[in-house]
């Protein structure tokens, strides 16, 4: 759960458009920090009893099952899940509801390791008809359907700084950063959109 005097890595910047030559925004961003992130991670050898405790705790069903390969992510009552790994998954929730003691009661530590993350993460939202050209710049990735398709997470990185890309639509995705980099990573953003016309907004 999200400490209330964290200091969002966004505050030195500030809302802004900068269109392109011929006046148009082809690519937008949305900078916010992030209520929930959650880490629930094991062992190789207990992969398979975290996956059966964390199906419990999520009420997972075979209509909506655990996303079981790296890159593959699924809604569940807490919000987001994405296997982040073979050993480890990242949930985020859009509410600052006590995550970690609610999975902490169904995953006992001789069966993983839940820890809070939320002072650790934050999401920048990029969309626009110009977004993969974007990130195409930043991300060494094949931003084609079929090697990324909607739905999936992808774990990528630029100027080795690591990133996670979720991909919502067509040209829309959703970004995790790192706090500590994502106040040069939003720079950076800016910096390979901005030939296309970019606008940035903030949630605090």
């Amino acid at each position: 759960m999200a400490d209330t005097a964290f200091h969002s890595p966004f505050a030195e910047h500030s809302a802004c458009e900068h269109p392109s030559r011929d006046g148009q925004i082809q690519v937008r961003l949305h900078a916010q920090t992030l209520p929930s992130v959650t880490l629930i991670s094991t062992w190789p050898s207990g992969t398979a009893a975290l996956c059966d405790a964390l199906a419990q705790a999520l009420a997972a069903t075979d209509m909506f099952p655990l996303p079981s390969a790296t890159g593959q992510t699924a809604p569940c009552p807490l919000g987001l899940l994405m296997r982040t790994g073979p050993t480890e998954f990242l949930l985020v929730g859009e509410t600052a509801a006590d995550t970690v003691g609610a999975l902490r009661r169904r995953i006992a530590p001789d069966l993983g390791a839940v820890l809070d993350l939320s002072h650790a993460r934050v999401r920048v939202q990029v969309q626009g008809a110009q977004a993969v050209a974007a990130l195409g710049k930043l991300f060494a990735l094949d931003f084609r359907d079929a090697a990324f398709p909607v739905g999936r997470m992808q774990l990528s990185g630029h100027h080795h700084v690591p990133c996670s890309l979720h991909r919502l639509g067509e040209d829309r995705f959703d970004l995790y950063l790192l706090s500590t980099y994502a106040h040069g990573q939003l720079e950076a953003l800016m910096d390979a959109a901005l030939e296309y016309g970019v606008a940035l907004t903030l949630a605090r």
